[in-house]
């Protein structure tokens, strides 16, 4: 796996972009743990308007994903952003639940029974880490 800035371990919320079969780009926001040489995220308990997701079905068709962390300040001399793009698999991996229950004490109580996305990091971009 590449290296991974340190901001983007310890950032709590990445947006994820996935594109599918109908070239329609597909933006969410997910929380995520960096777990043995992936980045993974998992589909939770929270409620959500159908089980058949989007971004599910996009990595399934086409498994080539980014993730994007940034940060805004006032300062604009503050702000950054980290892009990281891979390629994602789907996987029922309980192994990897282990490092989002660390990093969120949310999912002490929110069920993670869903399946996890994996992200096998091809390359990242950086701006404005100085």
């Amino acid at each position: 796996m590449v290296a991974l800035p340190e901001k983007f371990i310890e950032a709590k919320v990445a947006r994820l972009a996935t594109v599918g079969d109908d070239a329609q780009p597909h933006l969410v926001p997910v929380v995520f743990a960096v777990w043995q040489n992936a980045v993974v995220t998992a589909v939770d308990g929270k409620p959500k308007s159908t089980t058949k997701l989007r971004r599910l079905r996009n990595i399934t068709a086409n498994p080539k994903v980014s993730l994007l962390v940034d940060h805004y300040d006032e300062d604009w001399t503050q702000l950054w952003w980290i892009r990281v793009d891979g390629r994602a698999t789907i996987s029922e991996n309980n192994e990897a639940l282990h490092a989002l229950r660390a990093k969120y004490a949310q999912y002490q109580q929110v069920p993670l029974d869903g399946p996890v996305i994996e992200i096998s990091v091809e390359s990242t971009r950086t701006w404005g880490l100085g």
